[in-house]
């Protein structure tokens, strides 16, 4: 059994149908939850399904805390923490789970990441520092951010990185509860950073599979929106205060 849930919040409508169709394709017993932070409920008269839960919340309430709206629903196997910008093949979940299921040291999985335009996304990294978000946005040492993404690594084979970027993340369900889902003082950005932080104390791994791929459209909202660039170093002051600098 597969559960996945999907946060919206003004959402391209065309968009987000090709993710929730590419997980209902997904040949096995699932259900998929949206959570909707958006101010109108327009999404619900386009997902009508017998394996699809709306959840209208009416108000943005954060990324993490509407995925653990219904973090005591789910019965599942494996949980599926989806972006609403992502499209796959049937065989991509399948595949992950067997990985998940024949590795118990595994908390949870993600596939290989490309652009619309099947260029690599650099999801691997290094566990944030407060070194790296600034060279991220000055862009001064690119040699270090080279070094940060893993791309030493040969990422066409499978790794246990340090960090990977959330826009798909498969979980063993336990483990995901066992960590009572997201740090809701997240409101958006870090929380994947976070997570996997929890994960390693917990003493478990997080595996970067590259022999599935998915597309991701990775809009980038931080770079190209005041209000959520503040929102982002928000997240990080709250990040490094609780992992140290």
């Amino acid at each position: 059994m597969i559960t996945a849930s999907i946060v919206l919040f003004n959402e391209n409508i065309e968009t987000l149908k090709k993710t929730v169709h590419s997980f209902l394709e997904t040949p096995t017993k699932k259900k998929l939850y949206l959570l909707d932070n958006s101010s109108q409920n327009i999404a619900l008269d386009y997902f009508k399904h017998p394996e699809i839960e709306y959840f209208f919340v009416g108000k943005n309430i954060g990324f993490g805390k509407a995925h653990n709206l219904i973090l005591d629903k789910i019965d599942s196997d494996f949980h599926l923490i989806l972006n609403p910008d992502v499209e796959f093949s049937s065989k991509v979940i399948p595949t992950l789970t067997n990985e998940l299921i024949r590795r118990p040291e595994v908390s949870f999985v993600t596939p290989k990441v490309v652009y619309p335009n099947k260029k690599r996304q650099e999801v691997c990294r290094e566990h944030p520092t407060f070194f790296d978000l600034i060279n991220r946005k000055i862009g001064f040492l690119k040699s270090v951010i080279n070094n940060d993404e893993q791309q030493h690594k040969n990422i066409e084979k499978p790794f246990y990185p340090a960090f990977i970027h959330g826009c798909f993340m498969l979980f063993k369900t336990k483990d995901f509860k066992k960590i009572h889902g997201f740090d809701e003082r997240f409101f958006l950005y870090m929380e994947d950073a976070d997570i996997c932080r929890e994960i390693d104390a917990m003493g478990k791994k997080k595996l970067y599979y590259p022999h599935v791929e998915i597309i991701h459209q990775h809009r980038r909202g931080s770079s190209k929106n005041i209000k959520l660039f503040f929102i982002h170093i928000s997240s990080a002051i709250k990040y490094f205060l609780k992992w140290g600098f």
